[in-house]
């Protein structure tokens, strides 16, 4: 994929409300931490949720396959590494792993989302400006 960035790092501190009984991440959290990844990743090319939608574009989740390898604890630093894995058409899949502070993988996922026409309903090919914006 010329000019992509190999992968975008976002960090975050797990705070008390994301853990359960025992100080450990609650596993439907990661969903949201694979989200804010995916939206930091976009940020970096001028893209966001609301300007897609605005465009008549939404992108929902369509899969989530995640591989826990650690927990994550309140208050630790955790990072959230997301990758494109290949030109978006209809669909668009990140790859992403989240990091503790020790740069250990602690968990892995592939995030799958389809583009939408909002007004239609329907699936549709990645509009042209998203993928003049990811090649440029």
């Amino acid at each position: 994929m010329p000019n992509l960035p190999k992968y975008d790092e976002t960090q975050l501190r797990v705070r008390y409300g994301e853990t359960d009984q025992m100080g450990i991440v609650y596993h439907g959290n990661y969903a949201q931490y694979f989200e804010i990844g995916r939206i930091e990743w976009l940020r970096k090319f001028g893209l966001s949720y609301k300007e897609m939608e605005a465009e008549g574009v939404m992108l929902p989740v369509i899969s989530l396959q995640i591989n826990f390898k650690k927990p994550a604890r309140y208050d630790d630093v955790i990072k959230v590494k997301t990758q494109l894995s290949k030109l978006p058409s209809v669909t668009i899949e990140f790859d992403c792993e989240i990091l503790n502070e020790a740069g250990e993988i602690i968990t892995t996922a592939i995030v799958g989302l389809v583009f939408m026409d909002i007004k239609r309903n329907r699936p549709t090919r990645c509009p042209q400006y998203i993928l003049d914006k990811l090649q440029n």
